[in-house]
């Protein structure tokens, strides 16, 4: 299978969260209610158009093979399948509403679940939910049934799941006669110094390059080993009054300077192989230790990296050995428009997609990612390397965690990361008072985007 797309990540969204805005404000502003329903006939004959963001022709072909077993078991509906649709082009569709428009549709972002529910661009599916009698507390694990809705509202499903965890290079370890994966960020950081091969101004092997503009290094993922709020029961950001998002910040400047100090690392960053291909930085050797994740393995041994890979959790706070084992999770999502007026159809399509156990498996094989299900993670049809289980197991387990939804489409989370750029490199000195003022930011775009 050849590499991911790019907009997997979770950070890309925010490069665009000023477009975002935009569109969620423009949605939100639109006159008249969403002229769909779930008035189709459920049994009559139909096709229904799903967009989706997948563009690789393996992943298209997977598209394909699940849609192929949907209309086999769901013979009278024929779905129209559109790919490479990315957010923006899918609000527009969704907000425009038309003959030609999405009836379901999935996207990448669970940051927007936030904005698209809020606005009413997807449909409210709790009368659908609760009409297959289906029981989401038994069906998905709970990080999931919380991306997935917003303020109550359940506009999406969850499709398949990103979990992210610690590669590690096995003989790099040994040679540096470590003998397993660090469980707390003490021995982490520990550990990545005892990796650390010097060369010249800068390195033959970095044991973990920890600058925010590192690969998957975005504050959120970060943030898993912490599992902050985001935001209090009135609405307003934590971030400033929150223990754990300064303890990261401080950690993660410490590990800066410790490694050899902002510049040097950066100057090392930007000499690297790009991230989707084969010369990753964790391929070639260059770093020891890399926070990623379920789709890098395969990428890994795809590249046929001449090492031994080691999976494992993120390590967790000194104080908290015992959560060990959790991580961020992020996902596929997916939803009927609020326009459609095949919505019953649109349903099926999305109930099939998300909740089939052999619709799901097959998918998960198919893409390499993790299954959204607690029967699809359990299921022994999953044909998937040993290792995977460490991701397997992060999604399953209960104190895993996500960023938190949002009207602003995941805005707040740019605010964030652009003050952990500023003080990462020193810019900024004053980490209770640079958070309060990033706290009141995000409660002010907030405000505007209501």
């Amino acid at each position: 299978m050849p590499p991911l797309r790019p907009h997997r990540r979770a950070f890309p969204v925010l490069a665009a969260a000023t477009t975002a805005l935009a569109l969620a404000l423009s949605a939100t502003a639109c006159t008249g209610a969403p002229r769909g329903g779930g008035d189709d006939d459920p049994g009559g004959r139909t096709t229904i158009t799903f967009w989706h963001g997948w563009s690789a022709p393996s992943e298209v072909r997977a598209i394909d093979a699940n849609i192929a077993r949907f209309e086999k078991t769901h013979p009278r509906i024929t779905v129209d399948v559109v790919g490479g649709i990315d957010d923006d082009k899918l609000n527009q569709a969704l907000r425009g509403g038309g003959s030609k428009s999405p009836d379901v549709v999935s996207s990448f972002e669970t940051a927007n679940v936030g904005r698209f529910c809020s606005s009413g661009a997807l449909a409210d599916l709790a009368p659908f939910i609760e009409k297959s009698g289906l029981d989401l507390a038994k069906t998905f694990p709970k990080t999931l049934l919380d991306y997935t809705r917003f303020q109550g509202r359940r506009c999406a499903m969850p499709l398949l799941t990103d979990a992210y965890g610690l590669y590690y290079n096995k003989d790099a370890f040994k040679t540096a006669g470590i003998d397993g994966p660090p469980v707390t960020w003490s021995e982490f950081l520990a550990d990545a110094k005892r990796l650390t091969t010097p060369r010249g101004d800068g390195y033959e092997r970095l044991g973990f390059l920890p600058n925010y503009h590192a690969y998957e290094n975005n504050i959120q993922h970060y943030l898993g080993s912490w599992g902050p709020s985001y935001f209090g029961a009135d609405g307003r950001s934590t971030i400033a009054g929150d223990p754990g998002v300064k303890e990261l910040l401080t950690l993660q400047r410490t590990m800066v300077r410790d490694l050899g100090g902002y510049e040097k690392l950066e100057k090392f960053r930007s000499g690297l192989g790009d991230e989707l291909g084969a010369e990753n930085a964790f391929h070639t050797g260059q770093v020891a230790m890399q926070m990623d994740g379920e789709w890098r393995l395969g990428m890994a041994l795809d590249a046929k990296v001449p090492f031994e890979i080691g999976v494992a959790p993120m390590p967790v706070p000194d104080g908290r050995r015992s959560e060990y084992g959790k991580g961020f999770l992020s996902g596929t999502v997916v939803g009927v428009s609020a326009r459609s007026r095949k919505q019953n159809a649109a349903w099926e399509l999305v109930r099939f997609m998300t909740t089939d156990t052999q619709a799901v498996v097959g998918f998960a094989n198919d893409i390499r990612n993790v299954p959204s299900t607690f029967a699809a993670l359990a299921s022994p049809d999953l044909k998937l390397d040993p290792r995977f289980k460490t991701f397997l197991d992060i999604a399953r387990n209960k104190r895993s965690n996500t960023q938190a939804g949002s009207v602003d489409g995941g805005a707040y989370l740019l605010t964030l990361q652009d003050f952990a750029y500023q003080y990462e490199k020193g810019a900024i000195t004053d980490l209770p008072g640079g958070l309060a003022r990033a706290a009141r930011q995000i409660d002010a775009d907030i405000r505007q985007a209501k």
